[in-house]
């Protein structure tokens, strides 16, 4: 959706302004859906997770801890975030994520994440056929 939302930028000439470019936000429909199926179904399993395999006594520490992990999370996407204009900005040119998200990359930052999200899958598969799980009581 972002490399054709920046073609459309490029054939209307929208690229150096910061006009909106003529396409409906209809679009970016089907992603937010993904996103928050993903989300529901990622957060009520690490709440399950740390629910279930915490001991009986430690349940509402286990529960603070998924959400602390929650929002190490996020906060570690802003972190990223943060630093992709630092790294991306050389030699005069915008980076990936400038004001102007006409002039930007940020199809490049998007293909980034997905590069990061499929090493994250690698670990976690690598970490889960090694867990054991608690033995039910």
């Amino acid at each position: 959706v972002e490399s054709n939302r920046l073609q459309i930028a490029q054939s209307e000439g929208l690229v150096h302004s910061k006009a909106a470019v003529p396409m409906s936000i209809l679009w970016q429909g089907p992603q937010y859906f993904l996103l928050g199926v993903a989300e529901v179904f990622s957060n009520i399993g690490l709440t399950e997770f740390f629910y279930d395999e915490s001991p009986d006594a430690m349940r509402s520490l286990g529960m603070a801890f998924s959400l602390l992990n929650i929002s190490a999370g996020n906060y570690l996407s802003s972190f990223i975030l943060s630093l992709v204009p630092v790294f991306t900005a050389r030699g005069g040119s915008p980076g990936w994520i400038p004001d102007n998200l006409n002039e930007g990359h940020l199809d490049r930052f998007y293909l980034m994440m997905a590069g990061l999200s499929l090493l994250n899958i690698f670990v976690f598969v690598f970490y889960a056929r090694r867990y054991k799980c608690k033995k039910a009581s």
